[in-house]
């Protein structure tokens, strides 16, 4: 009989057991370890720990290594050796290179070695359209490419092109075509090449890329994979079960005759924000035998410097340092260009990563290349080094763990990240969180980290439950899972800073979609989750919106839609203003934030900007002109009755503040209007069982999601029978892996099906509409942090992962809340 992995969501935890065929195989799509924020966050795309080196959330290698040795036997429980290249011919993240190239049609046989391109121009890589960034020029459609090298001999069978292109492209290698694809890379990527298209001497890459639309680069290499060091005298530790609380990842193994429990704490705690902010994860490993026997047992972890780069190629510096308490490696660019690299599907390059363990363990703790490190340990070689430079460097701490026996023996060492000056706000550096007076460093945030670990660990352990518990509570297991896999993804999103003036600043990073900061129909959709737990983190998702129209920067009657491009907070980036969308999004957030609080006291701060915002809805928001809304992927649409649904509940909202604040005049005025809008909205939309995508195009339909606000605010605009007769027409529409966003096309937001469900008061009809998406997570192909992007027929990922928008998901518990 065949067997399969199957993962079941238990008190706030997922655990993989073995079940038959007849069973369903199920997964969640990737693992938190490490979690704190855009640039800090460190994950597994794979069930098994030991199937993949760990990532970051853009899926660039951040490896984590982890191998126990149980009387001289060892056993890796913890990623998979990172891959290590020789350069046959390098990319610009080695050396600005030079290549023939023309931008006219050459004759059929400019791919061949033998063709003259003498006529050809010669030009510096990279080649684009970007004047900061390429050193070639290309605006034209088309661009042929030619690099001629020498090869001496190849020292493995595996060869790989290392290539950055925008758009379509077709590669050769003497002639041979070696790769084709249509669209683009974001960046530096791998792609295996058959090795016997190279031979010894002279050699021709030979690169034609086409630009269909947008952007224009090309940046071209090749490299040859080199075998990993030691890795045949490595067994595997057979992983017994998997648990994912909301702020904890769990593991269990079996290693030889020892059991060994692995878990990454990440103690995003939303009510304690000096906890939140600080960034420093804990790794705890307990271990017992299982025989009954003693057994001798040491564990190895080995942290990569590459979780300080953008790129592999970036040179780093390594150094042992100490404490009163803890032993410290830290690693870092040697060139640190604080806050100078900005935009979406990269890393950060400056700032220190740490591997720090209690003195009180006896660890020891050496710096060495990724290639030695493992083997060390393996050979049981004693390797001192405090300091290096270069590039894949491993930063490496064995833990002795003596003779341990049936009783369980627990040990943890903590990864910490200091990013020194994390934002740039309005053209002044933030200094991170916990530098409160200016005066402290970070070896103190980690020696504090370490005190702290009981504590922290028990909190962490209450929360977990607490969040399993309110939403099953709220609306039953599969939900509860939903909203435990979204915790710690919604939350490292985001940076929690202070703003010069004092005021909190928790700033989103729009990850995978454009990389804007604080975009506020970002913001929109992850609010559930804030308004809940902690409102002051909402009006830290709120504060720099607001300062940016208050203090005469941004000078429209609508609010921004983002404050540029993260980390870089000076002013919007986004090329399209969303004024319904945003306008809609401030008011109703606020009136949010006084719901949960009990009192307006944060919409009389900034009564003025509300009200210039909520007069621009009373006259352009109930019908609104082609324009974007918060899904832009969709493209422009005018009448949009969703987008006007907003407008009317944020009306609604502004009138709710308005009568909190005793202004009982303004309160009756929006609130009438409203409440006009609604009835002119229910004739213009009416499409015989529900209600049309737009007032023009009967025929269609769409999620009225921004609906669920009149809802849990209680403004009671909408009659009920809106809400039933849309669910119930929903109902109809469902495919396997949930709701359509509207009749356009099949693919959906996974949010806004929580968001549209949470209209029902009828748990049956919730489950239905939500089952699915939960069948979505466990099921998709995509083995990425949570996309909310995905078509319902097939569950594959359109776009976007790893976004804050799936704290969306808290939208059903926060009713519950507000009740």
């Amino acid at each position: 009989m065949l067997l399969h992995r199957k993962i079941i969501l238990t008190a706030g935890i997922v655990t993989t057991c073995i079940v038959s065929s007849l069973g369903q195989a199920t997964k969640a799509p990737a693992y938190p370890l490490i979690t704190h924020d855009p640039n800090f966050s460190i994950w597994t795309m794979t069930d098994n720990l030991t199937e993949s080196t760990t990532k970051h959330w853009t899926e660039e290698n951040q490896s984590l290594i982890g191998v126990v040795n149980v009387d001289g036997k060892n056993y890796r429980f913890l990623g998979a050796e990172s891959k290590n290249y020789k350069t046959i011919l390098s990319t610009t993240e080695e050396e600005n290179y030079q290549a023939k190239y023309t931008e006219s049609a050459p004759g059929s046989n400019w791919k061949n070695i033998d063709f003259n391109d003498k006529g050809w121009k010669t030009g510096v890589a990279p080649f684009g359209d970007d004047k900061g960034k390429a050193k070639t020029e290309w605006k034209s459609d088309d661009i042929w490419f030619r690099r001629t090298f020498n090869l001496n001999k190849l020292t493995s069978n595996k060869v790989y092109l290392r290539i950055n292109h925008d758009d379509n492209i077709e590669v050769y290698i003497n002639g041979k075509k070696a790769h084709a694809k249509e669209g683009w890379t974001n960046r530096l990527s791998y792609v295996e090449i058959d090795a016997s298209l190279l031979k010894v001497g002279n050699n021709i890459l030979a690169i034609h890329c086409a630009n269909s639309a947008g952007g224009r680069w090309l940046d071209a290499g090749i490299v040859e994979e080199l075998p990993i060091v030691a890795n045949d005298q490595i067994l595997v530790a057979k992983q017994q079960k998997v648990e994912i609380r909301a702020t904890q990842t769990i593991y269990d193994f079996v290693c030889g005759k020892i059991n060994l429990k692995v878990t990454f704490t990440s103690p995003l705690i939303l009510t304690d924000l000096d906890l939140l902010a600080r960034p420093v994860s804990y790794i705890t490993y307990k271990v017992e035998s299982n025989d009954g026997a003693e057994h001798q047992v040491k564990i190895f972890t080995g942290a990569s410097s590459n979780i300080a780069v953008n790129d592999p190629s970036q040179e780093v510096i390594a150094s042992a340092q100490s404490t009163a308490t803890n032993s410290l490696l830290k690693v870092g660019t040697t060139e640190q260009p604080i806050l100078k690299r900005k935009g979406d599907v990269i890393r950060i390059d400056w700032g220190y990563m740490y591997a720090a363990v209690p003195k009180a363990q006896n660890a020891n703790q050496y710096i060495s290349s990724e290639a030695n490190a493992l083997a060390a340990f393996v050979k049981g070689a004693a390797l001192a080094s405090k300091q290096s430079k270069g590039k894949n460097i491993m930063l490496s701490t064995v833990i002795p763990f003596g003779k341990v026996g049936a009783k369980a023996t627990e040990k943890f060492m903590m990864i910490a990240y200091d990013d020194i000056k994390p934002i740039e706000y309005f053209h002044k550096a933030l200094s991170p969180w916990w530098k409160k007076s200016g005066s402290e460093n970070f070896e103190d945030q980690i020696d504090l980290a370490s005190k702290q670990y009981s504590e922290v660990i028990k909190t962490c352990n209450e929360t977990d439950s607490k969040i399993y518990k309110e939403a099953l509570a709220a609306s039953g297991e599969n939900y509860a899972k939903l909203c435990v896999v979204a915790y710690r993804q919604a939350i490292a999103a985001h940076k929690l800073v202070k703003s010069p003036e004092g005021e909190i600043l928790f700033l989103s990073k729009e990850n995978h979609s454009n990389g804007s900061i604080n975009t506020v129909d970002i913001t929109y959709p992850s609010a559930p989750l804030f308004l809940e737990y902690n409102p002051e983190l909402m009006k830290g998702m709120l504060n720099g919106i607001f300062y940016y129209s208050e203090s005469g920067k941004w000078k429209k009657p609508f609010p921004a839609h983002d404050l540029g491009t993260y980390p870089i907070a000076n002013g919007q980036t986004y090329g399209e203003d969303m004024p319904v969308e945003e306008a809609g999004n401030m008011l109703i957030l606020t009136g949010a934030i006084a719901k949960a609080e009990g009192n307006a006291d944060y919409a009389k701060k900034h009564w003025e900007t509300l009200s210039v915002w909520a007069n621009y809805l009373l006259k352009e928001g109930f019908d609104p002109a082609s324009q974007l809304s918060t899904d832009d992927f969709a493209g422009h649409l005018a009448r949009n009755s969703n987008l006007s649904v907003k407008a009317i509940v944020a009306l609604g909202s502004y009138a709710m503040l308005a009568d909190m604040l005793e202004e009982k005049t303004t309160a009756d005025k929006f609130k009438a209007a409203a409440k006009h809008m609604v009835v002119k909205w229910m004739d213009l939309a009416k499409d015989g069982d529900h209600y049309a995508l737009t007032f023009n195009d009967k025929g269609t339909w769409s999620q009225k999601y921004n609906l669920v606000w009149d809802k849990l605010l209680k403004l009671d605009l909408f009659p009920k029978e809106v809400y039933q007769k849309e669910v119930a027409f929903y109902l109809t529409k469902q495919n396997a892996y949930g709701l359509p966003l509207d009749s356009r096309r099949t693919y959906t937001k996974s949010d806004w099906i929580l968001w549209t469900a949470t209209l029902t008061d009828n748990a049956a009809d919730f489950k239905v509409l939500v089952d699915p998406v939960y069948k979505y997570i466990i099921e998709t192909p995509n083995r990425v942090p949570l996309s909310d992007w995905h078509e319902t027929t097939d569950g594959k990922k359109v776009g976007f992962q790893a976004r804050s928008v799936v704290g969306g998901y808290f939208i059903k518990s926060l009713e519950n809340h507000f009740k």
